[in-house]
C-alpha cells in the first residue's frame, strides 16, 4: 500500500519489456534517478531498440554516457546490446539464470529484470535495500562483506511476495529511497517506527554497517591543451584498463605532486610532447587545481594551454572537440575554455 501511494512516475515503472528494464537499471547503478533520468531518456530516444543500441558505435554509446561516470557500464551495455542483437535474435534471456550471465549484469540488475519482466521470486538487493533491512531488522552485518551479502540476500528472499515480485522489488528499493533514506529519516512518519530495531535501539544512524575497504590514493594530472593558430587541437584515446578507457583526453603527464612549470618542463615526457608538437610557449590555466573525487582517487588537475604549430593528420579542428567522448573533468574545460570563449580573451591578452 506504501509503494502505490508513494510511488515516483519514473517511465521504466510503466512498461515490462526487458530492453528498457535494463537499460534503466544499468544506468541507475551507483547513480541517482534524479541525475540518471535524462540519460535513460536520452538513450531510449537515440536507441528505441536493443538493435538500435547494438548498431551504434562504442564512440557514439560512449558520448552518450558521457558525464555519468563508472563508463565500464557503458561499455558493458553496448557489448551485451551486441551479443543480445547478434546471437540471441534480439531476444532476453526469460530467467535469472540465464541473465547473469550477460556482461554487466549482477545478482542485483539480474533479479530486477527477471522479477519485473518475467514475474520470477528472485529477491533485489540494492543499497536501498540494504539499509531499510538492516535498519529494520538491526543487523550490523557489513553489507560490503561475503557474509553480509549472502545473509542479506537469504533475508530478502524469505519476505518477497511470491505471486509479485516485480512490485515487491520495486517497492522496497523505493521504501529505501524515499522514506528510510541514508541521512535524517523521517521516522516519525514511517509506517514501520514502532516495530524497526534501529529505531528502537537509536541505531539508524549507524545503520547499515559497511567496512572502509579502499585507501583513496592522491594523483596529479597535467593535461597539455595544444592550439595551433589555425584552431586545431589534439585528442588522444585512452588505451588500458585504467580509468576512462576508450575516451578522449588532451595529451597527459601525470605526477605524484603539484608541479609549477620549470618542473614540468624538466620532464622527459614533456620535452617529448613539445618536441612532436613544436610548442612555442606554454601557460598555466587553472591556478589552483580542479579536483575530480572517484571511489578511489583524488585526481587534482592543471590544465596547460601551449601554443603550437601542430597541423597534421592528428590535428582536429576546435569545431569539432565537442563531437568526441571525454570525461567530465575534461567536458566541463572545454565548455568553458572553448565554447564560452575564454580561449579568445586569453588570446587577446
Amino acid at each position: 500500500m506504501w509503494y502505490l501511494a508513494h510511488k515516483r512516475d519514473l517511465p521504466w515503472r510503466t512498461t515490462a519489456i526487458p530492453y528498457y528494464i535494463w537499460l534503466s537499471e544499468i544506468i541507475l547503478q551507483q547513480t541517482r534517478v534524479e541525475q540518471g533520468l535524462p540519460y535513460y531518456q536520452a538513450f531510449v530516444t537515440e536507441y528505441p531498440t536493443v538493435e538500435n543500441l547494438a548498431n551504434a558505435s562504442e564512440e557514439q554509446v560512449l558520448k552518450l554516457w558521457q558525464g555519468l561516470g563508472y563508463y565500464s557500464r557503458a561499455r558493458n551495455l553496448h557489448a551485451t546490446a551486441k551479443y543480445v542483437s547478434n546471437e540471441l535474435n534480439g531476444v532476453f534471456p526469460i530467467s535469472y539464470k540465464e541473465l547473469i550471465k550477460l556482461k554487466g549484469i549482477g545478482d542485483y540488475t539480474a533479479s530486477a529484470i527477471a522479477s519485473i519482466c518475467f514475474n520470477e521470486a528472485t529477491a533485489v538487493v540494492d543499497g536501498n535495500v540494504y539499509r531499510a533491512l538492516a535498519r529494520y531488522f538491526g543487523i550490523f552485518t557489513p553489507i560490503n562483506t561475503s557474509l553480509g551479502i549472502k545473509e542479506f540476500k537469504n533475508l530478502a528472499q524469505q519476505l518477497i511476495d511470491v505471486d509479485n515480485p516485480g512490485n515487491h522489488n520495486q517497492a522496497l528499493m523505493e521504501f529505501g529511497a524515499r522514506q528510510c533514506k541514508p541521512q535524517n529519516p523521517n521516522c516519525d512518519i514511517c509506517i514501520f517506527n514502532d516495530s524497526c530495531i534501529a529505531l528502537q535501539q537509536k541505531n539508524i544512524s549507524i545503520l547499515p554497517v559497511k567496512l572502509k575497504k579502499t585507501k583513496v590514493k592522491n594523483i596529479y594530472f597535467n593535461y597539455i591543451v595544444l592550439i595551433s593558430k589555425n584552431k586545431k587541437t589534439f585528442l588522444q584515446k585512452r588505451i588500458g584498463k585504467g580509468i576512462w578507457q576508450n575516451l578522449y583526453e588532451f595529451p597527459l603527464i601525470e605526477t605524484e605532486k603539484d608541479f609549477n612549470i620549470s618542473e614540468l618542463n624538466s620532464l622527459h615526457i614533456f620535452q617529448d610532447i613539445s618536441r612532436k608538437f613544436e610548442i612555442k610557449s606554454l601557460v598555466l590555466y587553472n591556478e589552483l587545481p580542479i579536483l575530480h573525487k572517484l571511489s578511489h582517487r583524488n585526481i587534482y588537475t592543471r590544465f596547460w594551454i601551449a601554443e603550437t604549430s601542430i597541423n597534421n593528420d592528428e590535428a582536429i579542428s576546435i569545431s569539432q572537440i565537442e563531437s568526441y567522448p571525454v570525461p567530465k573533468l575534461i567536458g566541463n574545460f572545454i565548455t568553458t575554455f572553448f565554447k564560452l570563449k575564454e580561449y579568445g580573451q586569453k588570446q587577446k591578452k
